[in-house]
């Protein structure tokens, strides 16, 4: 089988990320029941047979979208913890927010994909899968704060995920840059607040 040229590859990656985008805004407009394939081919510039090659149909287009959506977060998140361990922080919880400032910010720059995930009008299964990947994200940042197996330390990091994600659906339905801002503010000092690790505030 001949191997695929660099420029086949890049035009490739174009089409599929033109795809992406067109379904970005066609599912964000219209949500995903009321969305169809027809109108992504024609504002991606492509063809429905491009469509089903590259990703098999409209619910495997949303979950690429939402996937797409999930990486940019964890990358940034991941970033934002490096360049926190590398500046010298190395408490856990300061490690935490950098994390969560990162995701946060990440939600008012993608809040259209935001507000598309968290609607509850996706294909059959979702559902299931944002919880996974729920499951998934209170189990890393556990691994992050270096919490132990008991079950009241399960609980506040769950307790800790779980207001790092309401803070994202507030920072997506913000009017404003500023009120998105306060929100994220208000999120670390409440991380803070309920100190995970015990440690005596200050």
């Amino acid at each position: 089988m001949a191997r695929k040229s660099s420029w086949e590859w890049s035009r490739t990656a174009q089409t599929r990320k033109s795809m992406l985008q067109a379904a970005r805004e066609v599912f964000s407009e219209h949500g995903f029941a009321e969305s169809n394939v027809a109108e992504v081919v024609a504002r991606a510039g492509s063809s429905v047979g491009s469509l089903y090659h590259h990703f098999g149909g409209k619910t495997e287009l949303f979950l690429a979208l939402y996937e797409d959506h999930q990486a940019a977060h964890e990358q940034a998140s991941a970033a934002s913890v490096a360049k926190a361990r590398k500046s010298g922080v190395d408490d856990p919880v300061e490690l935490l927010i950098a994390g969560a400032r990162a995701y946060l910010d990440g939600a008012w720059e993608r809040r259209d994909l935001v507000r598309l995930f968290i609607d509850g009008d996706g294909p059959p299964g979702f559902d299931l899968l944002r919880r996974t990947r729920g499951r998934e994200w209170v189990r890393q940042n556990a691994v992050l704060l270096g919490a132990g197996g008991d079950a009241l330390a399960r609980f506040t990091v769950a307790v800790l995920t779980s207001i790092i994600g309401e803070a994202a659906r507030e920072v997506a339905t913000s009017d404003t840059e500023e009120e998105a801002r306060e929100v994220i503010e208000a999120a670390m000092k409440l991380i803070r607040r309920l100190d995970p690790l015990n440690v005596t505030d200050g």
